[in-house]
């Protein structure tokens, strides 16, 4: 889970750092338009799938746990970061309880993702394999 947490942190305060170098984005607050800030979240999103998915390829056991209690700290900590915009002003309110509703569902998908990428496949590459009363001349 430490993989998949750094991974989000890195890549969630990296873009911002980066959007607010370039001013993209205003430094301190999120009071921009909405386009933008549905890019944040989208960004968000994405890079919190990506760590959940490497969470869950990692787990030696139980990959979709690993993955949603990677989610689980995301939406405890999307919690207190919405509760600190509610006080301090950050952005918007809906901002950052969005943050909060889909921090669950993306980490549902990542461990799903997983999931469906490590099911074993059955390859019929011989014709053996196909057909066992066939002879080969």
């Amino acid at each position: 889970m430490l993989a998949g947490l750094v991974f989000i942190f890195a890549t969630h305060t990296g873009t911002d750092a980066i959007l607010e170098a370039t001013d993209v984005l205003p430094k301190g607050n999120l009071f921009v338009g909405t386009g933008l800030i549905l890019a944040v979240i989208a960004y968000r999103a994405l890079f919190s799938l990506i760590g959940c998915y490497l969470t869950a390829r990692l787990a030696s056991q139980n990959p979709m746990k690993h993955a949603l209690v990677l989610g689980g700290m995301g939406f405890l900590l999307s919690t207190i970061g919405a509760i600190m915009n509610a006080t301090m002003h950050l952005g918007p309110d809906w901002y950052a309880w969005t943050l909060v509703a889909i921090s669950l569902p993306i980490a549902w998908l990542g461990g799903k993702l997983h999931a469906a990428r490590s099911k074993p496949t059955i390859r019929y590459n011989s014709p053996i394999t196909m057909n066992p009363f066939r002879t080969t001349v």
